[in-house]
């Protein structure tokens, strides 16, 4: 066995191992870094990238054959599925080389391409490696979740983690899982020219605001995208291209079968017993500063953290862990100021509390304010009017904001920023933006929310009348 001593070991490159190492690395600590699998973690290879690629690609087809009244005609697009696949493999690599060995290695990285695990509460093993650390970061993401569902064995499941591999485009797509995941997919398959079927036990979009989840399901269901709510699949039975799942609603058949009921943290392969380190299906049991709340020396990132599963947050963990554990500061997540988005079309995209939430906690004190994107100038000119924003505010500043609509996932990023930085909504009114843009609906949802007090103020009103009849 070779033995090696080092500041900071950690297992996993993913987005919050990576990070941790390269800031680690580049500010002076030594740092091993374990992956036994693809540099990048999830995101890169089996999440994020790839499928926001097949997204554009369906959302290309999708434009040629809709062009509303913009005065251009429409087409019918010409889809190459395998075509389309090559663009998700092209922007894996272009992006590959920021998440590769030789970059970190650059770093100063020590890169060992073993899966890792401890044999003791100072020391991980990985291969023929024994790494024995003053820290340890377990950043080891999460995989798909294939529920014990009688007959899966039977057939061929896909997963976000080989559905980007598929060559040949399906006829019939039948997804399980009505999460963000599921309705991502089934949108970009529903555009690339396969018919899809959606089976959820619940109701589809469940963890998202029901007005705003309305928004985009009406939008997939007038695409042509079924979805079965209520349904928890019972049984699957077929093969050879012809899957059946079984359903209280009935059953639903299709030429393949894609499972997005949610996620599982990769934990159990760790040995973390043998590290007195405290865990369960939801990962490292951490306190506020990420820390195991058994053992000192082990820290857990992203999804390994429990909680909230993006990959932001795993980057956003990363900072957290490195003002700790290099500095010796004290530093606490918080989640807060979080955003989320599902890139379906339109988007959904979510910070700080729902409205449910909002008036669960603060009840009497919750505002609510409402601006339509069919009142945006710049939504009106590009013919994208369906949705609107949100924002849920407590004594004059945004506790959550949901937004439905075109670019979602870009707006939020304004009231991500307010939330963090505890701004006021008389910040985002006074900030001025250009015209015409869609970002103007976050400025306009401020406005409302002063509307009131100014145009159907007494007060107002009174100073104004005084201020015209006495001032010259």
């Amino acid at each position: 066995m070779n033995r090696i001593k080092t500041d900071v070991c950690i297992i996993g490159a993913g987005s919050g191992g990576l990070s941790i190492a390269a800031g680690a690395s580049q500010m002076g600590a030594s740092v091993v870094l374990l992956e036994g699998h693809k540099m990048g973690g999830d995101c890169l290879n089996y999440g994020c990238v790839p499928s926001k690629a097949l997204i554009a690609a369906g959302k290309q087809a999708y434009a040629m054959a809709n062009t509303g009244d913009l005065g251009v005609t429409a087409v019918k697009p010409k889809v190459d599925y395998a075509a389309a696949k090559d663009h998700v493999r092209k922007v894996i690599e272009t992006i590959e080389p920021v998440d590769s060995q030789e970059r970190f290695e650059g770093f100063g990285v020590n890169v060992i391409r073993e899966f890792g695990k401890f044999i003791s509460k100072t020391e991980v093993q990985a291969g023929d490696t024994i790494i024995e650390a003053r820290r340890f970061i377990v950043a080891t993401g999460s995989g798909p979740f294939v529920p014990p569902i009688p007959g899966l064995d039977d057939v061929d499941v896909y997963t976000n983690e080989n559905i980007f591999d598929l060559r040949e485009r399906p006829d019939h797509l039948i997804v399980v899982g009505g999460g963000p995941i599921g309705m991502e997919m089934a949108q970009a398959h529903l555009r690339l020219g396969s018919k899809v079927t959606v089976i959820e036990g619940a109701k589809a979009m469940g963890k998202d605001d029901p007005e705003m989840a309305a928004v985009v399901l009406d939008k997939l269901r007038a695409e042509g995208v079924e979805i079965i709510e209520e349904a928890q699949a019972e049984k699957v039975t077929g093969k050879d291209g012809k899957v059946t799942v079984h359903t209280p609603k009935g059953d639903f058949t299709g030429s393949h079968l894609l499972m997005a009921v949610g996620r599982k943290v990769n934990v159990e392969k760790l040995d973390l017993d043998a590290a007195g380190v405290k865990w369960g299906r939801g990962g490292v049991e951490v306190g506020t500063n990420l820390r195991s709340v058994t053992n000192k020396k082990v820290y857990a990132v992203g999804d390994a953290a429990g909680g909230l599963q993006f990959t932001h947050v795993a980057g956003y963990h990363a900072g957290v862990v490195i003002r700790s554990m290099l500095f010796g500061l004290p530093s606490k997540q918080r989640t807060d100021h979080i955003p989320w988005a599902t890139y379906t079309d339109p988007e959904l995209a979510q910070v700080g509390l729902t409205e449910a939430q909002a008036q669960a906690k603060f009840g009497g004190q919750l505002e609510v304010v409402r601006f339509p994107y069919h009142e945006n100038d710049r939504a009106i000119a590009e013919g994208k009017t369906t949705g609107l924003i949100k924002v849920m505010i407590v004594k004059g500043k945004p506790v959550g904001a949901s937004i439905a609509g075109a670019m979602a996932g870009e707006l939020i990023g304004m009231w991500a920023m307010a939330i963090a930085n505890k701004m006021k909504m008389s910040q985002i009114a006074a900030t001025v933006l250009p015209y015409p843009t869609v970002s103007e609906i976050n400025k306009r949802a401020a406005g409302a929310y002063f509307t009131p007090r100014l145009f159907e103020s007494s007060k107002v009103k009174a100073i104004v009348g005084f201020v015209q009849r006495w001032l010259p």
